[in-house]
């Protein structure tokens, strides 16, 4: 969705501060305000953002859908949560399987299950399986 003023963290309450269709970063404080040529322009970097860390982390070769899926899941958690991964490490030894069930595990937000997170990680790993 798009929201156009600024809005806390729904796991923390707090940061990271979010705007547009999910944009976060040191520049989104409380009170901002932009309007949807804006929010477009920040989507637009940071998905490039994101296809940049999935170009560098994957060592293998992976489809379409799977590096779309990796994409949302980095836009959404950040190249270091991928680098870190178990996700990306079974990936990278060429189980696309078990990497695809590693999802499920980024459900959580300020330590508590979130469901707007479990849908999301479940149509992430359903758009990665539909490339097997």
């Amino acid at each position: 969705g798009l929201r156009l003023e600024a809005y806390p963290d729904p796991g923390s309450g707090g940061d990271p501060w979010t705007i547009g269709y999910g944009h976060t970063g040191t520049d989104v404080t409380p009170g901002l305000m932009i309007d949807e040529v804006e929010a477009t322009q920040m989507l637009r970097s940071d998905i490039v953002t994101a296809e940049q860390c999935v170009d560098e982390a994957v060592e293998v070769a992976i489809t379409q859908h799977q590096f779309d899926a990796l994409v949302s899941f980095v836009f959404n958690l950040g190249c270091r949560a991928l680098m870190g991964s178990t996700l990306l490490k079974l990936l990278n030894q060429g189980d696309h399987e078990a990497a695809m069930r590693q999802f499920a595990r980024w459900d959580k937000a300020g330590g508590r299950v979130m469901a707007g997170l479990t849908k999301r990680r479940s149509d992430e790993a359903a758009l990665f399986e539909d490339a097997a």
